[in-house]
């Protein structure tokens, strides 16, 4: 049987002041990751709105995949198919088959019509 000395009352008050000044020091440190956690730089409100930014993006993304895909389709439309191809000719060229009769109306006129008209 092993019997330990007893080291003393200043061992043991040395001991419970180290063990007070690490409570501090670990209650200080904890109270210092709170602050930096909500105000500091890279703290929760900054990922909060990085969160919120990021969800825009993908919304944005998937809108502008949306967009390529239909954009895709006109493309191989317009590649392939010789009635979209006649159609835009018609409308964006002012193409017209042998045969028919284009009709165009003077703006001017138009509107003196439509002010007629409202009268």
């Amino acid at each position: 049987m092993i019997i330990k000395q007893n080291r003393g009352r200043q061992w043991l008050d040395w001991q419970r002041r180290v063990l007070a000044v690490v409570q501090v020091a670990g209650a200080g440190a904890c109270v210092w990751l709170a602050i930096a956690l909500f105000f500091g730089e890279m703290g929760l409100p900054r990922y909060w709105s990085m969160r919120d930014h990021a969800g825009q993006l993908e919304g944005a993304l998937r809108d502008l995949r949306g967009e390529n895909a239909v954009l895709r389709s006109d493309i191989a439309r317009l590649q392939h198919d010789p009635v979209k191809i006649e159609q835009l000719a018609r409308e964006r060229l002012g193409y017209v088959r042998k045969g028919e009769t284009v009709y165009q109306l003077a703006p001017e006129l138009l509107n003196e019509q439509t002010r007629q008209d409202k009268r």
